[in-house]
């Protein structure tokens, strides 16, 4: 146990010691501020006496939506219970969470963990390749650890840098979001419509899952790439080939979404905040399917990576 503590130790030296890390986390940091400027400055806010004057509207858009015939039976569901979320926030005396406020701010902000996710497949991809590139595998391998140990340290390293960057999102979005919004308006409760059951949820903690789930989906991105860059021993392909699979996979999965077999592709379940929406990309698809399909791909890319990294040669 030791002997893997020093070695996660070692991997979390190279990495604080590499500009490219800190470049990444001041990247994160300065578009986390730029979003909270344009979230303050751009767009005009309608007041929040006219909140259930405007849903009134929206719902009669809604039923003019589910009044087309030829709208799809998945496009009417999610109309159906948009309409039915409105109707208890008139009924309860709900105001929806405003864009501008703290915790508008630190929900919007979800959408920069796309940018993590690039980010750890960046470190993810080039932080076994890169031993192979540079040739110093061999000063690894000499060492009396393990292949699997040295293996294992390198994977903890990049996943706690990846956790720690969505941690600093997370505590940059709530300090600016209260700055520039105050942080006033965490008593507001998120509603969930759960096939068709409403449910109140305080705003903090769903935010806290939200990000708590996105865990999960920045795990999956971090082992995917660490197995390509295991597989291959030139980073730069790694790292190509784990953005492309990151930008592409979602929209070639919501193009064949209309297929029941598409629900056993990855990019299908790794979020898992589409069962919070009530809105699972395939019809029939539950978290528990997801968890149970994200664990095999977990599996089986762990194995592909320990077979590729324990048995490859090493050139002299």
């Amino acid at each position: 146990m030791r002997n893997i503590i020093n070695l996660v130790r070692n991997e979390n030296m190279k990495l604080s010691h590499s500009i490219s890390t800190w470049i990444m986390i001041g990247i994160l940091v300065i578009i986390t501020v730029a979003f909270g400027f344009l979230f303050k400055f751009v767009g005009n806010e309608a007041p929040k006496s006219e909140w259930k004057a405007d849903i009134k509207i929206q719902n009669q858009e809604i039923k003019k939506e589910i009044a087309n015939p030829q709208m799809s039976r998945t496009v009417k569901d999610r109309y159906e219970k948009d309409l039915q979320t409105n109707e208890y926030r008139l009924k309860h005396d709900i105001q929806p969470v405003q864009d501008k406020s703290v915790l508008g701010f630190v929900d919007g902000a979800s959408s920069i963990i796309f940018l993590i996710s690039l980010f750890a497949i960046i470190m993810g991809g080039g932080i076994v390749a890169n031993e192979f590139s540079g040739g110093t595998i061999k000063l690894l391998l000499i060492r009396p650890s393990k292949r699997w140990k040295i293996l294992l340290s390198k994977y903890i390293s990049v996943l706690g840098y990846t956790l720690f960057m969505l941690l600093v999102l997370l505590v940059v979005s709530f300090l600016i979001g209260g700055i520039l919004f105050t942080f006033k308006g965490a008593g507001t409760p998120f509603l969930t419509n759960v096939s068709g059951k409403i449910i109140e949820v305080n705003m903090i903690t769903h935010i806290v899952e939200g990000y708590g789930l996105q865990c999960i989906s920045l795990v999956m991105m971090v082992t995917l790439a660490f197995m390509i860059s295991s597989v291959f021993r030139n980073s730069a392909m790694a790292i190509g080939i784990g953005v492309f699979l990151l930008t592409v996979g979602n929209m070639v999965t919501m193009q064949l979404a209309r297929f029941n077999w598409s629900k056993y592709i990855l990019f299908a379940n790794t979020n898992l905040n589409q069962y919070i929406d009530g809105q699972p990309l395939v019809k029939g698809m539950t978290m528990t399917f997801s968890i149970t399909v994200l664990i095999a791909y977990f599996i089986i890319f762990n194995v592909i990576a320990y077979v590729a990294f324990s048995k490859r040669d090493i050139v002299a």
